[in-house]
């Protein structure tokens, strides 16, 4: 079990607490067509639509990867729409309760293969941190406190996450940190407790995952930073993509390292990649401009970095989304979705790709507490691990 600092925590959830007060009750709307777009918007309210439309009874969309119903649960809310209030209010309410019923005594959110514990564990647990944050439902508090635990008792001795809810030397990847870096700022923004070693841990282990072009990633920093470079799937090298160069900016971000040189070299790396896109027409065939993963970590290494990276590169990915989607008035099982493109199919890859493209269309609505905050300033000091 982690220890840690009683001062620190309260100084930490003081702050939070207040800049959760002065911006919680109002989302601050989108700021202009550059933004949003008729089409963006029609295209969001087809999504939605198909979403509902597909959930089935259960409030799962036939899945029992809770990561993928909290992703459906994140399209609404979103949008701003909470459990029991408003057109999709019974929408969120039933997804969240498949969410909370099948939580486990042990805090973990998983009743699918014990692979993908974490997995669907820090979907799950961000997704309910941004509805308690939005409604407060104590019902949520409770489940939250005891999958925050969790996330915490099962952190590595190098502080990563290994696939299973398991506690060992040595976590397994980048892909993993950062469900579980969202999951834990997204608690943190509602005031609820976790250990700033944990958060320490896992800023070191990020930062280990970052390999510069044509030397050592052990070289010193002061060399590094002269050199192109990106983060990594794993610690020793290789596999480098633009998720995880995403997965790595908002892994620094969630957790304040709002000035670590890592993040300039890798978000330029996603502005060319998203440049690539420029020109390319409407398909309607269900392609996102990213498969479903990728995507959902570069819009938000985009939007979290904001300023011109944010008003360059948004608008693109924005009318890639919106002329990916499937347009087929006849046809209500294909009209409005959008499919994930890497290793789901059927109703999953639907349900992935059309809550991602929802996600990304609704962002600049700020709805989600995640999306309201901007800079905070207090974190950076609270959680530097240097």
């Amino acid at each position: 079990m982690h220890s840690y600092s009683t001062s620190i925590q309260l100084s930490l959830r003081c702050l939070l607490i207040l800049v959760s007060a002065a911006i919680l009750p109002h989302a601050a709307f989108a700021q202009g067509e550059w933004e949003v777009t008729p089409e963006s918007e029609a295209a969001l309210a087809r999504g939605l639509d198909w979403l509902a439309k597909n959930q089935g009874p259960k409030g799962n969309w036939e899945s029992d990867d809770l990561g993928l119903v909290a992703m459906g649960t994140l399209a609404f809310l979103a949008d701003g729409h909470a459990p029991g209030r408003g057109k999709y209010g019974r929408t969120v309410e039933r997804a969240i309760d498949y969410l909370l019923t099948n939580a486990k005594p042990s805090g973990l959110l998983n009743v699918a293969d014990a692979q993908r514990d974490m997995y669907n564990h820090g979907l799950a647990t961000f997704v309910l941190g941004q509805a308690h944050g939005m409604t407060g439902d104590p019902r949520i508090n409770s489940a939250l406190d005891r999958s925050l635990k969790l996330i915490a008792n099962t952190q590595c001795e190098d502080g990563g996450w290994d696939y299973r809810a398991r506690r060992q030397d040595h976590g397994h990847d980048l892909s993993l940190a950062v469900m579980q870096a969202k999951a834990l700022r997204s608690a943190v923004d509602s005031g609820l407790e976790v250990p700033p070693e944990v958060i320490q841990m896992a800023i070191a282990s990020v930062r280990e995952h970052y390999e510069p072009e044509g030397i050592s990633r052990n070289a010193p920093e002061t060399e590094q930073m002269k050199r192109a470079g990106q983060f990594t799937y794993s610690r020793n090298g290789g596999k480098s993509s633009t998720a995880m160069a995403a997965a790595g900016v908002v892994c620094l971000q969630e957790f304040g390292q709002y000035d670590d040189w890592r993040i300039r070299k890798n978000l330029d790396i996603i502005n060319a990649k998203i440049e690539e896109l420029k020109g390319k027409e409407p398909r309607h065939n269900g392609s996102l401009p990213f498969d479903a993963y990728t995507m959902y970590y570069v819009g938000q290494a985009l939007y979290q970095v904001g300023g011109e990276d944010w008003k360059r590169s948004y608008p693109i990915l924005r009318d890639g989304v919106v002329g990916g989607q499937v347009i087929r008035p006849d046809n209500p099982r294909e009209h409005g979705k959008w499919s994930a493109g890497a290793h789901l199919g059927g109703m999953s890859s639907d349900l992935y790709g059309t809550s991602v493209g929802c996600f990304i269309l609704a962002m600049p609505n700020r709805y989600l507490p995640i999306l309201q905050e901007g800079r905070i300033e207090g974190l950076s000091q609270q959680f530097n691990s240097n």
